[in-house]
């Protein structure tokens, strides 16, 4: 077959004018045009029987496709009628791609609540400092802040500054990874009176090492030996918001990381209000926390990016676009309040 990219669909006589030169048959020539939405791309090939094609090459057969579940979320795309603004705070936003994963998830949690996702990109370097006054203001003007997953310490501080912004000013927060790091340094800091905490990975000279390598790691030469990757299994205790949110007691998602909560500081953590939501079924170690009385305070040890699908959004996503929705709706709602005091027209 020939999947041929082009703007525009292929026209029937310029098929047949490739499938002759390329010696093919012309239903073997599929036209693969630019497509609004992603997810559009096996709809067009459904079009042009691409399924039943290789069906038939093969010598296979099969009941026609049920895309009724695929096909319902780009619809619900298309036809939203409200927007989620999500500050995305990272040190590569110029290379949005290294950040797909997230932005996909977002999308289809976005999608499934009937709202199209408005991405703010941030660059965490600059918000740390006094300097960072402008950028601050796009965090205030956003539903939901989102620190995803990466390595290395560039940039570090903006995120704990950025985490700290949600916290404080209740707004929806989700931390992914390296995300719930940053958010458990700054929690030390700010609220259980660790200063200067931090993980080893950016300091190892931090007088507080919330998030360290577990001590069975700290021998291992490759760094490689010491990365823990896959689907591991993770226990969601009772009453939690995460418990809520996946509706489950034990749920499986995926890894990539090599630091971990330090149990050495874990009590003090909790005992000033950090609360472990979530962890390996030993408990040993620490896979969720959240903060009780914030709208949405939740950060992952895990990837629940790696599992959403435009039908099945990851439930963490999900849950926190719902609240920045919430966030929003509340906004708005004040905004028109107080066009009416004044006697101006409210924003539409």
């Amino acid at each position: 077959m020939l999947l041929c990219r082009s703007e525009s669909a292929l026209s029937g006589d310029i098929r047949k004018k490739i499938a002759l030169f390329a010696s093919l048959p012309v239903e073997a020539i599929i036209s693969a045009r630019d497509v609004d939405n992603i997810y559009r791309v096996p709809l067009v090939f459904r079009e042009q029987d691409v399924d039943d094609f290789i069906l038939g090459h093969f010598g296979l057969e099969a009941s026609p496709p049920e895309l009724s579940s695929w096909e319902e979320p780009i619809a619900r795309a298309e036809r939203a009628s409200r927007e989620v603004r999500i500050a995305l705070v990272g040190k590569y936003v110029q290379l949005e791609d290294a950040y797909l994963s997230v932005c996909e998830a977002l999308r289809h949690a976005a999608a499934q609540q009937d709202a199209r996702l408005h991405l703010d990109w941030i660059d965490s370097e600059a918000l740390s400092g006094d300097d960072g006054a402008p950028v601050r203001e796009r965090l205030a003007r956003a539903d939901g802040v989102l620190i995803p997953g990466g390595f290395g310490g560039r940039g570090i501080e903006g995120k704990i500054d950025a985490a700290a912004f949600a916290r404080e000013r209740g707004v929806p927060f989700l931390g992914i990874c390296l995300g719930m790091h940053v958010a458990v340094a700054e929690f030390a800091r700010h609220v259980a009176g660790m200063e200067g905490a931090n993980s080893t990975e950016m300091d190892v000279e931090t007088p507080f090492p919330v998030i360290d390598l577990l001590p069975e790691q700290k021998e291992v030469a490759d760094l490689g030996g010491t990365m823990r990757l896959g689907a591991d299994p993770i226990k969601l205790h009772g009453s939690s918001l995460a418990r809520e949110i996946y509706g489950e007691a034990v749920i499986y998602e995926r890894h990539r990381h090599r630091y971990e909560v330090n149990n050495l500081l874990r009590k003090r953590l909790e005992a000033a209000g950090l609360r472990v939501s979530g962890t390996s079924p030993d408990e040993r170690l620490v896979e969720v926390i959240e903060l009780s009385g914030h709208p949405f305070f939740v950060a992952s040890q895990f990837h629940p990016e790696f599992k959403s699908r435009p039908e099945r959004p990851a439930p963490l996503f999900r849950g926190f676009v719902a609240a920045a929705l919430q966030r929003g709706a509340e906004r708005d709602g004040r905004e028109r309040e107080r066009a009416a005091e004044a006697g101006a027209p409210s924003r539409p």
